[in-house]
């Protein structure tokens, strides 16, 4: 047997107004067949399963692209028809191929292309046949469109938000796959549209029991993968509603019960599940009144995961404003204020205008005179087992705020983006961090509380009123029932 394993993939925001080119995929992930010899980041990871699975099976691989770049605006359309031409070019000098296994995002939109992942899916169908078994691993925030299902034989996503669990479902869609290859099963897709447009993290009830009972109803039987697809917010497609994905063995119609059944279930809950959020000022006021360590604030509108530019000063203005010290505020991206700071050398004392730099959705710059404190080249940081590149770290002082800048834009995944350069978070009144939830996994067991900020700019979480133009099917919560007739 043989298969062929390749990644290629982004998280694209539609309001973006920042292009995805080459230097984007450059600086976060690009390998032309030699990922598994590198070590693992969170969407190449998948690869390194499937090699390790294959090969213990005998089977023979052949390891196309890795390519995957940080959330921004839509993808050039060169640089994705470049890169979609050398997978589907490997695909094609290797068959046959009894099993096409893909790792995407799920939510990658180019130029001319809405649907990047169906249209990757249905031209290695038309390469590979009918017989092969082709699917894929998404990130759960992800369109599902009938492109992608007519395609694929299985489609599983990510369960758990912050996404810990990639290496299981990589196994997972691996085995799928597998048994279609060798004629065990018969893998259909079953889909449910939720018609809800929210963020749901698994950290936390109602939704850790949501999880456990979506694994539950995987009996191996009939019912072979259930997934939650959350959808991005923020990814203004036609299909771009949470929906319920159910790979089921030859049981159309069993799957697709199931899947309406979780999908009525995550309807229900939706004001049990909905995050608080907090104001700047209220998250401010409520590290004032703490006392037992570090309280963990969001800044998620500033998420660079979401494809902001991670260089808002809102959080930061309003901090100096109010005259709060002792806390530790990151990642900015600000490659300019990076670069000063290296020229002028660790101890220095130096004026700097930090962030703001991207356009309105970033606030203003704001002027502070600091103090260099620690400079380090080539930083990376922890995201589950895998780890993510920072670039060129700086810790700044001033004002009695710790503030982290990086040179390679990237959310805040874990402390170690903080400690590496010698802050100590355990002493911090509060630790700001540019993340929506993947933060949660690092910083929770570490702070006293985590807080939601509902900060402005570029993902800020008002879901009613994000301003779309193809997503048109009514969705909850610009409506209280899409499902009435009224919301029809």
């Amino acid at each position: 047997m043989r298969a062929l394993i390749a990644c290629l993939g982004t998280e694209t925001n539609t309001f973006s107004s920042m292009p995805t080119g080459w230097k984007s995929f450059e600086e976060t992930m690009l390998f032309y067949g030699d990922a598994t010899q590198h070590p693992p980041g969170l969407f190449s990871e998948p690869m390194h399963v499937w090699r390790r699975m294959a090969e213990e099976q005998g089977i023979e691989v052949q390891e196309s692209i890795a390519a995957f770049a940080q959330p921004g605006g839509p993808t050039t359309r060169e640089v994705y028809e470049s890169l979609r031409g050398a997978l589907l070019a490997d695909l094609e000098a290797a068959l046959p191929v009894d099993m096409v296994l893909l790792c995407m995002h799920g939510a990658m939109v180019a130029d001319g292309y809405l649907d990047c992942e169906g249209d990757i899916l249905h031209r290695a169908r038309q390469a590979a046949g009918d017989d092969t078994a082709i699917g894929c691993e998404l990130d759960l925030h992800c369109s599902i469109t009938q492109q992608m299902t007519n395609a694929a034989d299985a489609i599983v996503t990510f369960k758990e938000y912050p996404h810990v669990d990639g290496k299981e479902r990589a196994a997972e869609l691996f085995t799928l796959l597998l048994d279609k290859a060798k004629g065990r099963t018969k893998p259909t897709i079953s889909v449910y549209d939720c018609r809800m447009v929210c963020m749901w993290p698994t950290t936390r009830e109602p939704m850790e029991t949501f999880v456990r009972e979506m694994k539950a109803a995987e009996d191996g039987r009939e019912i072979l993968a259930v997934s939650f697809a959350h959808g991005f917010p923020w990814c203004d497609v036609p299909e771009a509603s949470a929906k319920m994905v159910v790979v089921s063995d030859d049981a159309a119609t069993v799957g697709a019960e199931i899947a309406a059944h979780f999908g009525r279930r995550i309807f229900a809950l939706r004001h049990e599940t909905a995050t608080n959020y907090l104001s700047v000022e209220d998250g401010l006021a409520r590290v004032r009144s703490s006392n037992a360590g570090p309280v963990i604030l969001a800044d998620v509108a500033d998420n660079a995961g979401g494809g902001a530019a991670a260089d808002s000063t809102f959080v930061l203005k309003a901090a100096l404003d109010a005259g709060m010290t002792n806390m530790a505020l990151g990642l900015y991206w600000d490659p300019v204020s990076v670069r000063f700071c290296k020229e002028a050398g660790e101890g220095t004392h130096l004026d700097l205008r930090l962030g703001g730099k991207c356009g309105p959705a970033s606030g203003d710059p704001v002027d502070l005179h600091v103090t260099i404190r620690r400079i380090l080249e080539d930083t990376t940081q922890p995201f589950g087992t895998s780890v993510a590149a920072l670039g060129d770290s700086v810790w700044v002082e001033a004002n009695g705020l710790d503030i982290v800048l990086i040179s390679i834009r990237g959310q805040t995944f874990h402390p170690d983006a903080f400690t590496q350069l010698g802050i100590n978070l355990s002493e911090k009144q509060a630790v700001v961090v540019k993340s929506s939830q993947h933060f949660h996994a690092g910083f929770a067991p570490i702070g006293s509380e985590v807080l939601y900020l509902e900060t402005p700019g570029a993902i800020t979480p008002d879901f009613a009123n994000i301003p779309f133009r193809r997503l048109i099917t009514p969705f909850w919560p610009r409506v209280e029932d899409p499902f009435s007739e009224a919301g029809a």
